[in-house]
């Protein structure tokens, strides 16, 4: 019996899937330092993992057992993947499961930042009952998205999805990707009728000079900051930014000098540089939507992607 370690968990019908394929799926969390001994004490063949679990060289070294890697999401900087490719290992994770749930994110947080949810979901409990006219009038100049401009650096799944709810709101959409010239956006209507429109990339100092909202739709490569006090500057007097990909992308120090001197409005983040522990200065700050790392924390994204990792273990083993 193939056995298999989902060590940040893992739907259930993604292990209802794999149980009937005559898989043994465990779900107990071992804790980082005590994870090789027990790959191999355990004799596991596959190792799942999201964000809070590392499979890094000398897990890879040490496991010699193991065949399969999956990471439940998007980004692998958690894991060495090319290592793990030259060692013989299949690294999969699955980038389409997660892609509505994390776009979805996105307008939480524009919605949030432009009608002041952040700040007035603060402050109405403390005083909501003593001071409403006065909240009122401090929260009454939002904005309406509709007619403004999108701007997204990195344009996969991801950020298409983005564009694709900015499109139904009347937003104008630039964008920047490296590896893309244009991309097709097609809507699909409730009576099933379909509308297609075709984005063409630009420059990334362009989608910065010319959005009214940034959001960052990329990986983290090395330990330099895509957004820093240069590009902050080249970025319109007022306007918001959104990272809801990963911590380290926007220069945290710089994004609140920036708030607190009124170059930017305001900003949206799910993740952090230190995480599980981000700066308290951030976490306290007026001008800032938070959340914890949910961009892909939905029930239906949760099943997509346990399914799809299921998919691709039995499609191995299966060959």
């Amino acid at each position: 019996m193939i056995k298999i370690l989902a060590n940040d968990g893992i739907s259930k019908p993604g292990i209802e899937i794999l149980e009937k394929k005559g898989f043994k799926v465990v779900t107990e969390k071992v804790n980082q330092e005590d994870l090789i001994s027990i790959i191999n004490s355990e004799n596991y063949e596959v190792l799942l993992v999201r964000s809070a679990t590392n499979a890094r060289k000398d897990l890879i070294d040490a496991c010699p057992n193991l065949k399969v890697i999956g990471r439940g999401g998007v980004g692998m900087d958690n894991i060495d993947v090319e290592y793990a490719k030259e060692k013989g290992l299949e690294v999969y994770n699955t980038p389409a499961a997660s892609s509505d749930s994390v776009a979805e994110l996105v307008f939480s947080h524009l919605f949030g930042m432009v009608r002041f949810l952040y700040e007035s979901n603060r402050q109405m409990p403390l005083e909501g009952e003593s001071n409403f006219k006065e909240l009122k009038k401090a929260y009454a100049e939002g904005k309406e998205l509709g007619g403004k401009t999108l701007g997204i650096i990195g344009f996969g799944r991801i950020g298409q999805a983005v564009a694709k709810r900015a499109i139904g709101l009347g937003m104008n959409v630039i964008a920047h990707d490296k590896f893309s010239k244009e991309a097709n956006i097609t809507l699909n209507f409730y009576n099933g009728e379909k509308k297609t429109f075709t984005i063409e990339t630009t420059s990334f100092e362009e989608v910065l000079k010319n959005s009214d909202f940034v959001t960052l739709h990329i990986p983290k490569t090395d330990d330099k900051s895509v957004i820093g006090a240069e590009e902050i500057g080249l970025m319109k007097t007022g306007a918001g930014i959104i990272n809801t990909s990963r911590g380290g992308l926007i220069d945290e120090d710089a994004l609140m000098f920036a708030l607190d001197k009124g170059k930017l409005e305001y900003a949206g983040l799910d993740v952090f540089v230190n995480e599980p522990k981000p700066s308290i200065h951030l976490l306290m700050h007026n001008s800032i939507s938070l959340t914890p790392h949910i961009g892909a924390a939905t029930q239906e994204a949760q099943e997509r992607i346990g399914i799809e990792l299921a998919e691709k273990i039995i499609t191995y083993f299966e060959k």
